[in-house]
């Protein structure tokens, strides 16, 4: 058995280059393209952020907040636990994440779900941010 063979038959492939390879078949969209398309009422933005990152910089106004593991079935137009927002196949779903990793891969997995035109956001959060695009500030206890 080779080094590359992980004992079914399939090469092992490293996150880098699944990264690259899913991200081929993506139509990754910039920041400001995606406030465009959302303020359009083209796009559902994403956000698959954990609360700790939420909490301390921010949220997208209007985004909808779905953690990771429950992105599938929050967003399966056919799922059971399926939000009120997941209302077709054809939907552009932009994900996204704190810097566009996690998105990718993500809306690779949305895509598997039919959800076709799912894509995330080149730079995620941060991205967004440095756009200047809207962000409700968390607040701080006074």
């Amino acid at each position: 058995m080779s080094n590359s063979d992980n004992g079914n038959g399939r090469d092992r492939v490293g996150i880098d280059e699944l990264l690259e390879q899913v991200r081929s078949g993506l139509d990754r969209i910039e920041p400001r393209t995606a406030y465009e398309a959302y303020e359009a009422g083209e796009a559902l933005l994403v956000d698959t952020r954990y609360a700790a990152l939420r909490e301390r910089d921010g949220l997208i106004p209007g985004a909808l907040v779905v953690e990771r593991n429950e992105l599938e079935w929050r967003l399966d137009p056919q799922g059971s636990h399926r939000a009120p927002e997941a209302t077709g196949h054809d939907l552009l779903v932009v994900v996204l994440c704190n810097e566009g990793y996690a998105s990718s891969l993500a809306a690779e997995s949305l895509r598997r779900l039919g959800l076709h035109r799912a894509t995330d956001l080149i730079g995620g959060f941060q991205a967004w941010k440095a756009a200047g695009l809207p962000v409700l500030l968390p607040t701080t206890a006074g």
